[in-house]
């Protein structure tokens, strides 16, 4: 064998002097993100990002009700030009996927919600801000991203809440997604036994985590302050004393109906229910006005032991029928769970802690590189699959799906 040809069998390649890059590109799914964003954190940060409520039961199961599908390909389709585009409340969007909402984003990086917007933005794909995020509406407004999306915790001021839908609308939020599932916080055992406070306090154990996470500690010393960025009034929480524990005193635990009517009438745009929301109460919701459901179980992070949600989509879909919209999250961490979600009768699909990794693991880039791969192993998927569309996957629906029995091969 000649040299050359030595060469091109090893496929040899200029070394990068950017490090970051490098170790960036070397992940090759969601969880080599996640080793990458373990090794980057200190142990308490990466816990609230990686952990659930109580036994972690939901947390586990919901990615086992994904992983319990199979897919029944078509054989002998064109499949040589996929598109992987799909439309969500009259946005084109390359990918059906959405990036959730999630607290103290700048946690886990300086840069926070402007890098996630600005890797969404990039990538043709939604990012809705939190009510407990670290950077206000207005700040998210420069990112330049034009699918902005608003989630909504319902506040115990009232006028505050309605204040604060004011200013996300006229900061140019296109869809309001009203989360329900925290009439009390769920008990993250992990947050509790790491003594987790916002901003990170300097005890004994943070001393130790800066002797081995020194960038980290760094970077976040020259940053400014985290805070509840988008409100003004912590109704009782104290700024500097916030905790995973004490978070949901600013929510009302009394919210209903009727109350969910009225800040129907407050927001002008399309508006999601965000929960582990049953079919009869999502008909309910419907039959108020609302545009659809985003089904959750907060990742695991609030009622431990409720449903996989991947088990709940198509009951929803049987009883919302075609036209209301389905988004759903906790436990998607591959494209091919974006293509169960799909075919069981979602519109999009919606991931947290994926590109919270990605944040940890290298900020705007490290967010873009867990998009490419999501969008990579969907796109691949469909053409295994067979199929050369969005609208062609949803319409294949459960003909392309079987469901894996415990004991043995998937059940027809």
């Amino acid at each position: 064998m000649r040299p050359s040809e030595i060469r091109q069998l090893l496929q040899l390649r200029r070394p990068t002097l950017d490090r970051e890059a490098y170790r960036l590109e070397a992940c090759l799914n969601i969880d080599d993100l996640r080793r990458l964003a373990r090794r980057r954190l200190p142990r308490a940060v990466f816990d609230y990002v990686d952990g659930g409520a109580d036994e972690e039961v939901s947390l586990r199961e919901n990615r086992a009700g994904f992983q319990s599908w199979r897919f029944v390909p078509r054989s002998l389709r064109d499949v040589s030009a996929v598109s992987t585009e799909a439309e969500l409340f009259g946005h084109r969007i390359a990918l059906p996927l959405a990036l959730c909402p999630t607290g103290y984003t700048r946690m886990m990086h300086p840069d926070g919600e402007l890098a996630v917007a600005r890797a969404a933005a990039s990538h043709r794909v939604p990012y809705a801000l939190s009510t407990v995020g670290t950077s206000s509406v207005e700040e998210l407004a420069t990112s330049g991203h034009d699918d902005l999306w608003f989630q909504l915790y319902v506040l115990r001021d009232r006028g505050q809440c309605r204040a604060l839908l004011e200013r996300a609308a006229a900061s140019g939020f296109r869809v309001l997604d009203v989360a329900i599932d925290t009439a009390v916080s769920g008990r993250r055992e992990r947050d509790v036994r790491n003594g987790l406070t916002i901003p990170p306090t300097l005890s004994l154990r943070a001393l130790a985590d800066i002797a081995v996470h020194v960038s980290y500690w760094s970077s976040m010393l020259g940053a400014p302050a985290l805070r509840f960025a988008s409100v003004d009034d912590l109704s009782g929480v104290g700024s500097d004393t916030v905790t995973a524990a004490n978070m949901a005193n600013l929510f009302d635990p009394s919210l209903d109906w009727d109350d969910l009517a009225e800040v129907r009438g407050w927001w002008h745009g399309p508006m999601l229910l965000k929960g582990p929301v049953s079919p009869e109460d999502a008909r309910r919701a419907v039959s108020i006005g609302i545009d659809g459901i985003h089904l959750s179980n907060h990742g695991g992070r609030q009622l431990d032991r409720s449903l996989p949600t991947a088990d709940m989509i198509a009951p929803l879909r049987q009883a919302l029928g075609a036209d209301a919209v389905i988004v759903v999250d906790s436990g998607i961490r591959h494209g091919a769970d974006i293509a169960t979600a799909l075919a069981l009768g979602a519109d999009a699909a919606a991931i947290g802690r994926p590109y919270l990794y990605g944040l940890a693991a290298g900020g705007e880039r490290g967010v873009s590189r867990a998009l490419t791969v999501l969008s990579e192993q969907f796109r691949r998927t469909m053409q295994l699959m067979g199929v050369a569309s969005v609208a062609e996957l949803r319409q294949g629906g459960s003909a392309l799906l079987r469901r894996r029995g415990p004991d043995g091969p998937a059940a027809g």
